[in-house]
C-alpha cells in the first residue's frame, strides 16, 4: 500500500528532471568561459545519467530506501564541490551558476520526502554548509540560498511526515470500517442461525430438567459469550502503538463471568496490553479448574493516574494455607509463570486475598509508562 508520500517523490522526480535540464542551458551558455569546460562536461553527463537512474528508482516505493537516499546526497554533494575546480575565480567572485547550479537542491526534496521534516531540516542546512564551502563567502545572495534550502527540505519534510500520518489513519479506519461490516454481518448470520439454537436449547433444556438441564446451562452461557464476542467493537492498534485494554476484556464475558470496566477506553501498549490480558484469562482458567462448576467470578479493571490495576475474585472454597507451595513443589508452575511471572516481566505486583470457605480475589498493579515502580505487595502462587 501507498505510504502517502508518492505524489512528492513524483513532484521531486519532476522537480529533478526540471532542474538537470535549466543546468544544461547554464552549461551551453557559459561552456567557452569555464576554467576547465571538459570537466564540466563530465559532471553535466554524471549528473544526466544519475538523474535517469534515481527517476527509475524513485518511482516506485520499493526503489525508496535510505540507503539509495544516502548515497544520493553523497553523489549529488560531490558533484556540487567539483564546481571548486570548474569556475574560474571571477565567475566565483561574481556568482556566477556553478555547473550543478539548481539540481543541487533536489537532494533536500528527495531527503525531505524520504526521512520528513527531521530529514528535510538536517538536509537543506548541511546543503546550505556545502554552498558556503564552495564559495567561501557571506552575501545576500547565499542568506537567501541558505532560506531556501532550510525551508524548502523543512516544508516538505512536514508534507511528507503529514501524508503519512494521514494515511496510516486512513488506512485503519478503512481497516476498521471493514471488519466492523464483517463482523455485522457474521453477527446477523450468527443470530439467525447458532444463538437461536442455543437459545432454544437452554428453554428446552431446562423444562426437561435432570442432565439436560444441565446442557441448557452449558448452552446458555455460551449463548452468553457469544454474544458478547460479536457486540464486541474490532481491536485496532492506535497510531501510537496502543490498544484498549477495556474492550479486550468484553469478549470474557460469560453467564458466570462478570467484567466491569470504565466507560473510557484504558488505552496501553499493545504489548502491555496483550501480557495483562493473558495473565487475566490465565486467573480466570484458574478460576474454571479450582473453583467448582458454579462459581462465579468478577473482572474489575481500573486505570489510576501511574498504574492500572486489575482484580480477578471469585465465591469458590478459597485456597487452604500452603496449598500455593505445595502446588509449587509438585511442578504446577501456572501460578508462578502464566500469572506472577508476567506480572513481574511487566514490573508490577500481584497480591492474592484467600480464606478457606471465602473466595480467592487477585489485585494486579502494573505501573503505566514513566510512572515510579510500585512497592511489592504481599503476593501467593496458585
Amino acid at each position: 500500500m501507498a505510504d502517502g508520500s508518492s505524489p512528492l517523490w513524483r513532484g521531486h522526480n519532476i522537480f529533478r528532471i526540471v532542474m538537470f535540464l535549466y543546468a544544461c542551458g547554464w552549461v551551453g551558455a557559459q561552456y567557452h568561459e569555464y576554467e576547465r569546460p571538459w570537466l564540466a562536461l563530465v559532471v553535466i553527463v554524471l549528473m544526466g545519467v544519475w538523474t535517469a537512474f534515481t527517476v527509475w528508482r524513485y518511482w516506485t516505493p520499493a526503489g525508496r530506501t535510505n540507503l539509495l537516499v544516502a548515497i544520493d546526497i553523497v553523489v549529488v554533494t560531490v558533484l556540487f564541490l567539483s564546481n571548486e575546480f570548474i569556475l574560474t575565480d571571477q565567475q566565483m567572485a561574481d556568482s556566477d551558476p556553478s555547473v550543478v547550479t539548481a539540481w543541487h537542491p533536489t537532494m533536500v526534496t528527495a531527503a525531505a520526502s524520504q526521512w520528513g521534516t527531521p530529514g528535510g531540516l538536517i538536509v537543506g542546512a548541511f546543503a546550505a554548509a556545502c554552498n558556503f564551502l564552495l564559495r567561501w563567502k557571506t552575501t545576500p545572495d547565499m542568506a537567501l540560498d541558505t532560506v531556501l534550502l532550510i525551508g524548502v527540505g523543512t516544508v516538505m519534510g512536514i508534507a511528507s511526515s503529514s501524508a503519512r500520518t494521514t494515511t496510516a489513519r486512513l488506512a485503519r479506519a478503512l481497516r476498521a470500517e471493514a471488519a466492523t461490516a464483517e463482523r455485522e454481518r457474521l453477527a446477523r448470520d450468527i443470530h439467525d442461525s447458532v444463538l437461536q439454537v442455543l437459545a432454544r436449547v437452554r428453554r428446552r433444556g431446562t423444562e426437561l430438567g435432570g442432565e439436560a438441564a444441565d446442557l441448557a446451562q452449558l448452552a446458555g452461557e455460551q449463548e452468553i459469550a457469544l454474544r458478547a464476542l460479536v457486540a464486541t467493537t474490532p481491536q485496532e492498534t492506535t497510531e501510537n502503538g496502543e490498544t484498549d485494554l477495556a474492550a479486550k476484556l468484553q469478549v470474557l464475558r460469560t453467564g458466570r463471568i462478570h467484567v466491569s470496566v470504565p466507560g473510557n477506553p484504558v488505552l496501553l501498549q499493545e504489548p502491555l496490553s496483550s501480557e495483562l490480558f493473558a495473565v487475566i484469562r490465565e486467573s480466570l482458567a484458574n478460576v474454571e479448574k479450582h473453583a467448582g462448576p458454579d462459581a462465579q467470578a468478577w473482572v474489575l479493571l481500573e486505570e489510576l493516574p501511574d498504574e492500572v490495576v486489575v482484580s480477578v475474585r471469585d465465591d469458590g472454597p478459597g485456597i487452604p494455607e500452603g496449598r500455593l507451595d505445595e502446588a509449587a513443589a509438585e511442578g504446577r508452575l501456572g501460578v508462578a509463570k502464566s500469572i506472577k511471572g508476567r506480572v513481574d516481566g511487566l514490573g508490577g505486583t500481584i497480591t492474592l486475598d484467600t480464606e478457606p470457605g471465602e473466595g480467592t480475589e487477585w489485585e494486579i498493579r502494573v505501573p503505566l509508562p514513566g510512572a515510579k515502580p510500585a512497592k511489592r505487595r504481599r503476593g501467593g502462587e496458585r
